[in-house]
């Protein structure tokens, strides 16, 4: 098995579990761009490993794929996975690192604790 069919596999049992991941309740402010459309503001209301809910001023289909813009970091491609009065949930394209998350949570939560790898 190849390292990005395993990374796949992973994901698509990680995505089918109700809650995969914790999911952190912030407000980052962001901006979300589906595909073939202009980015629009937005504020991030949860976060985990595997996804997120946002704001979204347009209703978003399911399916749509679309990408996450947070201060400080490239793109995160995702998927809209559920849209309801204003609000959107999006599935990562890819598991975000826990580094990577611990590291947005604390920036963002301003608790300057930061996780490294050894």
């Amino acid at each position: 098995m190849s390292t990005t069919s395993f990374s796949q596999d992973r994901y698509a049992v990680a995505a089918q579990e109700d809650r995969s991941a914790p999911r952190t309740r912030i407000a980052i402010p962001a901006s979300l761009r589906a595909s073939g459309a202009r980015p629009f503001q937005t504020v991030v209301h949860d976060l985990s490993l595997s996804g997120f809910s946002c704001s979204s001023i347009n209703r978003m289909h399911v399916g749509t794929i679309c990408w996450l813009q947070l201060p400080g970091l490239e793109s995160l491609q995702a998927e809209v996975v559920w849209w309801n009065n204003s609000l959107v949930g999006c599935a990562f394209h890819s598991l975000l690192s826990p580094v990577v998350h611990d590291n947005i949570i604390a920036r963002f939560r301003g608790d300057q604790v930061f996780r490294m790898i050894s």
